[in-house]
Order: structure tokens, then sequence, then C-alpha cells
């Protein structure tokens, strides 16, 4: 901020009279404008007849008042940052009684005028404001209006200030008071009365309360304190990288829109790591929303105090909480606030994207469509760690261990275990997505498969609706998935994984590692640092970063190094490799679509392998995301390309293509989806054996999933223990749930097959999956045995 001179001037107000509302909590303050405004008064050609007010009281009421029509101006002080060192509980009591703001400029104001400028805001007359406070106020009164102008000059001031102390420091001003008091708050209270058929007063008081609850403000000292004290918990562990060119197309849309970022989420301090790099490169402050459960007993003020947003997991069920979340969102995108939330509902536990709620979006949806504002911009955001600590707590849950409650015990326990490095956390921003655009294209027939299927009960009103918002999201996480990079730590875990219960030498690690390497260059992929994995020394780096986390074991007594998944912990090495994976699912589905095609020709192998693609994404629907029809077709063409550069010559045997295939460096399916198929191949099984006429306890049927998955793991029937995941069953069980293949068994149609047929018919249509990933699986180790004379 510039300290030495003020070049803030007044508006010509013309014929008007013109008023100056000073925003001056202090002497010292109203002093200083005072001085100000004799250094200008001449500049002006009515200058000695300017009103100088408070900008709120009974004197703004009478002026007001008059009838004239004047030309309001508010003007502020704006002290520079206060030097002084930080002392955190002095800091603290300050937070929690408002007093910072006030200590902060009594500091500023004994250093003297160098340190202060005058900021003027925007102008407007009195009718000017009449007519929007006719517009977004319920009240029509006298002391309501006064109380409006009073806010829009604060308002006012607050983006001139932010002109000078950077965007970083925008702040929510009376947000309660503001929605009770509109227009569109009063019309909702009287809906939800007629509904509910309660007096409207009570509905009035349920909201009024319900919004106390979730309001956050963003008061800067608690925003500076609440990073300060939970900083460490990332600072320590990771070494931070920002792909910050995603951000620059990002500010020109803010100046003009809220901006909703939609990060993914494996750590509980993804919103820390979110806010340090917005911050430093002069964001907003987002308001982040946090689940009740995270309401933690003496943290909880300070965190709302920083913007956290902190409502219930599930609110469906009662109309007025829901109406206020939607109307609190309706303000804040309105006044170009922007929010954070986590779609996935909560932390991956497989490393991959769990399926989207759409709740929260929908409420956001509501702002645009109700004309609140004119439009809201999506960002997509990866954030992916090289290592995590909590990762192995995550994998025991998998398995039938019960998830830690949170509380300030467990605070405390996690911060400490966040004090040792173990690695980067990379952040990267995805294309934005136009909302309203998206909801314009509701009427589109070409919804994604999946979307059709996965209707989320938090998602009401016409069905359209409901599949332009899944549609939306997916698209969310399609972009999330285009810009998360791949580390080194996701190819060493892929590499390991590949191998059932066997050691691989450095040399073999690389070997394996290579040919990906290659592909991931010739697809342009983002990534960080992979090129090392080219040398032994850079494949070591990256199983010792492993093994000191206990992922990998290494055995050193012999004539070299061996490195193998330690025993227990395959489900942690699956969340590393699956962190990159959705790279390699297009040309994982390719491999599998050539085997499906058989002895066909032309435009029948053509045809048919499109056709087996489409089949199998609509297996992984409920794993990986995938783009419409048409872009996914686009992109199986260019997989197919890097295959066979010559597919679409004049030959028209496609066993030249599968030649080829056959010959590549680079076989991925069963490296990449065996754990899948694995898991739902387990799940059907179940399904088949299941009595039809008997409902399902899905409860009961993913205990037996694990049970019988553990059998046939130690029978060899499974190719390793990170297929046997809690999530994994589930998924595949609402595979089969979407398939009709759950609910008991009903006279089928005519010429239908019944339930037992279809349910049989599943599990074949999963197994032959299974067979073509394993001949995958023979075609690779056979590639490898010849060219390296070893088996890898």
């Amino acid at each position: 901020m510039s300290t030495l001179e003020d070049t803030a001037t007044l508006p010509d107000p013309g014929d008007r009279p013109l008023v100056v509302l000073v925003d001056a909590p202090s002497s010292v303050e109203r002093r200083l404008v005072d001085r100000w405004l004799a250094g200008i008064r001449s500049g002006l050609r009515n200058g000695r007849g300017i009103e100088v007010l408070p900008a709120e009281g009974e004197q703004l009421a009478g002026r007001l008042t008059r009838g004239d029509n004047p030309l309001l101006v508010p003007v502020r002080v704006v002290w520079s940052a206060d030097p002084e060192p930080d002392r955190t509980l002095l800091r603290l009591a300050d937070v929690l009684t408002r007093g910072w703001a006030l200590r902060s400029r009594a500091r500023a104001a004994r250093r003297g005028p160098p340190h202060h400028r005058v900021v003027v805001g925007r102008p407007a007359t009195v009718h000017e404001l009449m007519r929007r406070h006719r517009r977004e106020r319920s009240a029509t009164d006298t002391a309501d209006f006064v109380r409006f102008v009073a806010r829009q000059a604060t308002l006012a001031l607050d983006r001139a200030e932010r002109a000078l102390t950077g965007n970083r420091f925008k702040v929510p001003r009376e947000v309660a008071g503001q929605i009770v008091g509109s227009a569109h708050f009063s019309r909702e209270i009287r809906r939800l009365a007629e509904s509910t058929g309660r007096p409207e007063e009570d509905v009035a008081t349920e909201a009024a309360k319900d919004l106390e609850s979730i309001v956050a403000s963003l008061d800067p000292a608690a925003v500076d304190l609440f990073s300060g004290v939970l900083r460490p918990m990332h600072e320590k562990a990771w070494t931070v990288h920002a792909d910050t060119a995603g951000l620059e197309p990002l500010r020109e849309l803010n100046a003009g829109h809220a901006l909703v970022f939609l990060p993914s989420h494996r750590s509980y301090t993804d919103p820390f790591v979110l806010a340090d790099v917005l911050r430093s490169n002069d964001f907003p402050r987002n308001h982040v929303l946090g689940g009740d459960n995270l309401r933690i007993m003496g943290v909880e003020a300070l965190a709302r105090r920083s913007g956290i947003i902190f409502i219930r997991r599930s609110f469906g069920g009662d109309p007025v909480y829901k109406s206020v979340v939607r109307e609190y969102f309706s303000w804040l995108c309105a006044k170009r606030f922007n929010l954070e939330w986590y779609m996935e509902g909560g932390r991956t536990r497989t490393g991959k994207l769990r399926p989207p709620k759409y709740g929260l979006l929908a409420d956001v949806a509501s702002a645009v469509e109700r004309r609140r504002t004119e439009d809201v911009y999506l960002v997509p955001v990866s954030i992916i760690h090289d290592q995590l600590q909590e990762v192995h707590q995550m994998a025991a849950e998998q398995t039938g261990a019960q998830k830690t409650p949170e509380g300030l015990r467990w605070l405390m326990g996690y911060a400490r275990a966040q004090r040792r490095p173990v690695g980067g956390v990379h952040v990267s921003f995805g294309r934005p997505l136009s909302l309203r655009a998206a909801l314009t294209a509701a009427d589109d027939p070409a919804l994604d498969a999946r979307a059709e299927a996965d209707l989320d009960q938090a998602v009401e009103d016409q069905p359209a609706r409901r599949l332009a918002l899944q549609k939306t999201a997916f698209e969310v996480f399609v972009r999330i998935n285009r810009v998360t990079p791949v580390t080194p730590i996701a190819l060493a875990a892929l590499a390991l994984l590949g191998v059932r219960d066997r050691a691989l030498t450095l040399s073999q690690v690389r070997r394996v590692v290579e040919p990906v390497l290659d592909y991931v260059d010739a697809r342009g992929l983002p990534h960080t640092g992979i090129a090392s994995l080219r040398t032994n020394g850079g494949v070591a780096e990256a199983l010792l970063s492993l093994r000191r986390e206990k992922v990998v074991s290494a055995y050193t007594e012999g004539s070299e190094p061996v490195f193998s998944i330690e025993s227990g912990h395959h489900i942690v090495a699956a969340f590393y490799r699956n962190s990159a994976i959705h790279h390699f699912v297009n040309r994982a589905i390719i491999e599998l679509a050539i085997l499906d095609v058989g002895d066909l020709t032309g435009r029948d192998a053509l045809a048919r392998g499109f056709q087996a693609a489409l089949d199998l994404r609509d297996l992984l629907k409920y794993e990986f995301f995938f783009p419409d029809k048409e872009t996914f077709r686009a992109e199986l063409i260019d997989e197919l390309t890097l295959i066979d550069p010559d597919w679409r010559s004049d030959d028209t045997d496609i066993s030249r293509t599968r030649k080829l295939l056959r010959q590549s460096r680079f076989l991925c399916a069963h490296r990449v989806l065996r754990s899948f198929v694995d898991a739902q191949w387990v799940v059907a099984e179940r399904l088949a054996e299941h009595d039809p006429d008997t409902p399902v306890d899905q409860d009961q049927l993913l205990e037996r999933c694990a049970a019988v998955g553990q059998q046939l793991l130690l029978q060899g029937k499974l190719h390793g223990p990170e297929s046997l995941s809690r999530e994994l069953f589930a998924s595949a069980l609402r595979l089969a749930s979407n398939r009709g293949l759950l609910a008991p068994n009903t006279a089928p149609a005519e010429g239908e097959p019944d339930l037992a047929t279809r349910r049989r018919a599943f599990a074949a249509e999963i197994r032959g999956v299974v067979e073509r990933v394993v001949a995958i699986d023979e075609t690779d180790a056979t590639n490898r045995q010849e060219s390296a004379g070893v088996r890898p």
C-alpha cells in the first residue's frame, strides 16, 4: 500500500448536493478525513457546500428524508499493515472479542499519517438507493432504508479498500441481517409456511436460528491466526507445488462472478493447502463448507470466523434448513464470495475420485436458475500428495477397522503425525465450467449412462435438472483427472502391484516403468519428475520413499536388492497407484476390446470393438469418470492410433492390429483393471448363488464377499489383496443394483429371463472380462521374458 500520498478525490455532483458519508470508528480517523477534505474542497465547483455526515445514525436518517436526492459518497481511512510482532494469545483475544480492527487502527494512528490513505467508495444518489432497496428488501420503512444505505456504503468502501490491500481481504458484512431482511427470504418463509401448514412466525424463527448456526464471517485477523495455527499440519509434511498458470483465467472470471472451487479430497489438510495457494496468489478467502462432525470444541469459533461453514451432513428431510442453506448460498454467489467444498463427500479411500454428491451443487444452481446471480463458475481442483501418513488408517477401514471419530484429542494427534516430511503436495486447476451453460444443456439427449443411473436422493425437482447436475458433476471430475499429475510414487506402486507375491530388482522395475514413461510422453500427460525413473537411482529413490512409509519392503542380503509390497499393505500401495490410474483406463479398455473382436474384419470389427469398449465403460462406470460418448469414442481412436498408426489403411484385417498389440512394450489392462474386475467378480458370484426369492441384505453380502474373497486370494484365484477393499465391493453392488439384480425375484415380462438367470449372466460377463485381463497379463509376461531373458 502506498503510504506517502493520497490520490483519491471526490466526484463532481453537478447540480445535486454532495454528502460525504464518513466511516470513522475513531476521532483520529475523523480528523484525518477532515484534513483530507480541506485539501480537496477548492478543486470542486461547489466544494464549500459539501456536507459531511457519519455513515450511520440519526444524522444520516434526517438527511435521507429531506427529498432533494443528494449524491452520497462514502469515504474511509485505510491503514497500512500492522508490523507489530505476532503475539498469538493477544491476537486470539482480539479475534474472539472483535477488537482486532480497532487495536490495529489505534496502533497505526500512533505512528502518524504516513501509514494511512483515504479511499472513496462508489457514489450513488438517494433515489438510486431507494430503487435498490425496494427491489431487494422486504421492509419498506425509513429505519430499514437507513440501515440499507449504511450497509451499501460499507460495501462500496470494502471494494475500494481491496483495490489497495488486495482481493484476499474481501469480507462479508452483517450477513444474517441482510438475508433475513431480504425480499427473497420473506417470500421463501411464506412459501414454507404454506407448504408445511405452520405459522409464518414459527417458520421465520426456526429459519433465523438455522441461519445463525451456519453463517461464517471472515475476520482478517481470525483468518491469519487460524492459518497460522493449522499451517504446521501440512507445512512440515509436504512441500507445496502449485500450477499457478491455471489461476490466471480465474482471476478475470472472479471479477464478475463467484467461483466454486471443487477439489479432489485425500487429506484433512486439503483446505489449508488450497487456502495458502490462493492467498499467495491474491485470491479472496473461500467460504469452505465442512460437516457438522468437524465442529470441534475450542476450534469451532475461530474456524467460523475464518470462513468455515459448518452444515449438517444430511438435511434433505428438513425443508426449512434446506431453504436456509439455499438462501445463504444464493446471497454469497450474488455478492461474488467464493465457495469451496469437497464433492466426494469425504476423503477417498482408494486413491481415485469417489462418486460425487449433488445436493450442494443443486443449492448453488438454484441461485443461477432464480436469477439471483448471472452465473457461477465451477473450478475443478486436483490436490494430490506424494505420500500420506493417514493412508494406513484409511486402508485399515477398508478391511473392517472403525473410523476414529473427530474431536480435539483426534486433532492434536493428527497434527503431531504431520511433523515428519513425506514429499510434495501438488495443486492443479482445471478448466472452469459455467454452471449456467451446464444447466442450459439439460435437454441434451447424450447424457452419460452413469448420470442416467446414479440418481442422488439429495437432488430433487425435475428429472432433467437432476441429470444436468449429475452430468455437470461428472464433467468437473473428468477435468480434475485431466490435470492430476502422474507421480514417481504412483508408477512405482503400479509396477510392484502388477506382479503377484514376487519381488523385483531395480532394473526390473525400470523395465516395467519405461514403456509407461514413453506413453505419458506420447499422450502429453501432466506429471511430476517421473523422468528420474529412467535410471536405477530414480527408481531406488521412489521405492525407498515407499519403504520409509512401510508400504514397500526390501531384501538386501542377496546379490542385489529386491523390492516387494509389504505384507498387509497392498491397499495402501493401490491408493498411490490409483492416483494416476485414470490416465490409463482408456488404453486398458482398448486392449480388452481388441481381444473381444475375434476374427471380424473391416467395419464389423470396428463396430464390434467400439461396442465392446462401451460395454466395458458401462461395467466400470461406478469406478471411473468418462466423458460423453462422442468424446469417449474420439479418445479411443487416439489410443488405437498409438497402437497401430495405420489401422485406417485399406488392410481391413484386424489381426495386424492385434499382433501389434501383443508385441507392444506397453500393456496395462492387468495392472490397471485387475483389482476392480476381481472385486466385481467376487460380488457377482455371491449374487449368483443368492436365493432370488430372498431380499439382499447389502451389509451381510459385503461381509460374505470379504470372507470368500480372502479364501479366493489364498487359493490364488484373485491377483492381489488390493481387490479385497470394502469400497470396491460397494461399487460393484451399486452396479448390480443399477442392473436390477438386488431386488427380490418378481415375475419377468414375457420373453425376459428371470432374476437367477440374469445374475448368472452378470457373473459370466465379468468372468469373461477377467479372462481377457489375464490374457493381457500372460502376453505381457511373455514379452518381458523374451526381451529381458528373465521373467519379470
